[in-house]
């Protein structure tokens, strides 16, 4: 009896919901699913009808078996049903639940346990209150459902409720408008490499091919100025330009109307915001990325993921206060996104190195950021000015070592490295290895071993130093530029070091950052007395000098055992130019189980070439390289092969 009795109420049961889905799918238009259902529920109720008229001794079989097809044909359909659906008792117990629920919840085994275990954030005690209409709006992972509870009452002691789910993640999603920001690169200097004549026709090659590609977009395309372009573009478009890498950059660059340069772009994507203003800022931050990684690139930015395409041809070197200051806003908008910030220079720091990072420390805390420089046991160059610092208390805690960072490093901690951007030479590899977020400044001419996947990479190789830089930098980054005094002499230093008071690689540019420092009242003094050297000092760099060998108008000297500092090699090679005659210098000295190089020149050789040739790098007129496990006497003879090629090829 009881069994006829559970049939009777899943019947029932069954009954109301395909009215129930029926109705619902009405609504949201699927109209040919709801007649599909009503037929099925008419020809249950035909048997049924049939069943009840039959004589039920002589048919009991046959009405069970119908029963038993009916019911199976309706709950497959109930499986495959296009929104995800449970049943539940009144207290929230699952006692039913369809193949998208299963799917959306990732349940397995469900029946028995609380809907609100399984779908967490869903409000039971008013979704399930029979007295009024509730809907809900829950997440689970990356969807967000609207919620709707059903009654289906069998009779006064069995009460049951069908929960739908109705995904609605499409409406909060965002735009679907992307906007695309597109600047050619060099313009103006492409101009100067043709003929006067077809300069127009240049020009107009140019805009046909990008207003034919927004056509091919169906976007919406506006000239702002003379070299830039807007578009607005339906959000699936962008899925198509990223697999196709945005070959628009491959189609600009092969213009030629007799041009001896390259036409480039930069193109910057903002999408996946909630407004087209949204897109725009985004789309502005990707370019600003694009150029100060040297132009030629698409940049992509979705909220917080960045992707890049293209950056093809060789860059573009030019210096102008337009490139500084979109390196600078795009540095800042970088820090902001950032959670903290590391910033690491090269093995052996010297002043220009740790100049630099502790002007951007500053910059950094200026704008909230915490901020720490990692700095080793290697800093005999830099003592001096360590030493200076941590009278201070508020430098007290400014520098650790590498392995206090390893742990720290997440998604959103930025890695600034400074007068450096190769993989060997950097303080810590594995810090490089570990960030997901890193910027480059630096003034050496790209090595080998360049440091990839930077976000921001400012490589300027005609700036004297990297503390000239990130003295520019600093007067983009904040709206009243304030560092200490001791902070100002620091970057001071380092360019000093690095023009050798301002006899080398010195600019207009590098007297106006100077003279910039000054105002904040680095003390010229002070600097001096920071490469002052003690008197053993002098006595070492003076038999370094005179151990030197001369050849062909170059210097070849090494330090004794007992000098294990590249600052005395440098300063040594920086002399051996004094002496008439002498056009380069290249000192060697032996730290541990390795050799550094020293190379200096006057211009007439390029010590960089020459250099580069043993896996260093550098400058035409101060260049350095490191060569591991190896005798001096294979290290000279290996540095005189470079040279004698080098004079052979000729610079």
């Amino acid at each position: 009896m009881k069994r006829n009795k559970y049939k009777k109420n899943r019947v029932r049961i069954y009954s109301i919901i395909i009215l129930g889905i029926a109705v619902l799918l009405w609504v949201f238009k699927l109209k040919e699913i709801s007649l599909l259902l009503l037929g099925m529920y008419i020809v249950f109720l035909q048997y049924r009808w049939n069943i009840s008229v039959l004589n039920e001794n002589k048919l009991k079989v046959k009405v069970s078996n119908i029963n038993n097809t009916i019911e199976e044909s309706l709950e497959k359909n109930l499986l495959n049903y296009i929104y995800p659906l449970t049943i539940v008792k009144h207290d929230g117990e699952v006692i039913w639940y369809n193949k998208k629920f299963r799917e959306a919840f990732n349940v397995e085994n469900g029946i028995g346990s609380n809907l609100a275990m399984l779908a967490r954030g869903i409000k039971l005690d008013t979704l399930l209150k029979w007295d009024k209409k509730y809907i809900q709006k829950i997440k689970f992972k990356k969807s967000i459902y609207e919620v709707y509870g059903d009654k289906i009452k069998i009779d006064d002691d069995i009460n049951f409720s069908v929960v739908y789910f109705n995904d609605v993640t499409y409406l909060t999603e965002g735009t679907k408008e992307s906007i695309v920001l597109i600047e050619l690169d060099n313009l103006n200097e492409v101009i100067k490499t043709i003929e006067e004549i077809k300069a127009p026709l240049l020009i107009a090659e140019i805009e046909t091919a990008i207003n034919s590609y927004a056509n091919n977009l169906k976007a919406m395309i506006k000239k702002y100025d003379n070299n830039k372009y807007i578009l607005s573009v339906d959000d699936k478009v962008i899925e198509s330009e990223i697999n196709k890498k945005f070959d628009i950059l491959d189609s600009i660059r092969d213009i030629n109307l007799g041009n001896k340069m390259e036409v480039t772009l930069s193109i910057g994507v903002g999408r996946g915001g909630d407004t087209p203003m949204q897109n725009q800022n985004y789309a502005v931050t990707a370019k600003e990325l694009a150029l100060g990684r040297g132009g030629d690139q698409a940049v992509v930015k979705k909220r917080d993921s960045i992707s890049f395409f293209g950056g093809n041809t060789k860059e573009l070197e030019k210096r102008t206060r337009v490139r500084v200051r979109v390196v600078a806003h795009a540095l800042k908008d970088l820090v902001y996104e950032s959670n903290k910030v590391y910033i690491m220079g090269h093995k052996n720091p010297d002043m220009d190195c740790l100049g630099a990072a502790v002007g951007i420390s500053s910059v950094i805390k200026q704008l909230g950021k915490p901020c720490k420089i990692i700095l080793n046991e290697d800093i005999k160059a830099v003592d001096f000015f360590l030493e200076k610092l941590k009278v201070k208390s508020e430098y007290a805690d400014l520098f650790v070592k590498s392995e206090e960072v390893y742990g720290k490093i997440d998604d959103d901690t930025l890695i600034i490295i400074v007068d450096v951007h190769s993989k060997n030479y950097v303080q810590d590899k594995e810090i490089i290895n570990k960030a997901k977020k890193v910027v480059i400044i630096d003034h050496h001419r790209r090595s080998p071993d360049y440091i990839e996947g930077a976000l921001l990479n400012y490589i300027e190789v005609y700036a004297s130093s990297t503390s000239e830089l990130v003295a520019e930098m600093v007067q983009y980054m904040l709206d009243r530029p304030k560092l200490s005094q001791i902070e100002a002499e620091g970057l001071l230093a380092g360019i000093c070091m690095d023009t050798k008071n301002f006899h080398f690689k010195t600019g207009v540019r590098t007297f106006e950052a100077a003279s910039f420092l000054r105002r904040l009242g680095a003390d010229t003094i002070d600097i001096k007395k920071m490469f002052s050297n003690d008197f053993e000092s002098f006595i070492a760099k003076a038999n370094i000098v005179k151990s030197a060998e001369v050849e062909n108008n170059m210097a070849i000297a090494v330090c004794p055992p007992n000098i294990t500092q590249t600052v005395l090699a440098a300063q040594a090679a920086d002399e051996l130019l004094n002496i008439t005659g002498i056009q380069a210098s290249f000192v060697f000295v032996k730290i541990d189980s390795d050799i550094y190089i020293s190379g200096r020149s006057l211009g007439d050789v390029n010590v960089q070439v020459v250099l580069e040739a043993l896996g260093g790098g550098g400058h035409m007129t101060m260049a350095g390289a490191k060569l591991e496990n190896i005798d001096m006497e294979e290290a000279k003879n290996r540095l005189k092969d470079a040279i004698s090629k080098y004079l052979k090829e000729g610079d």
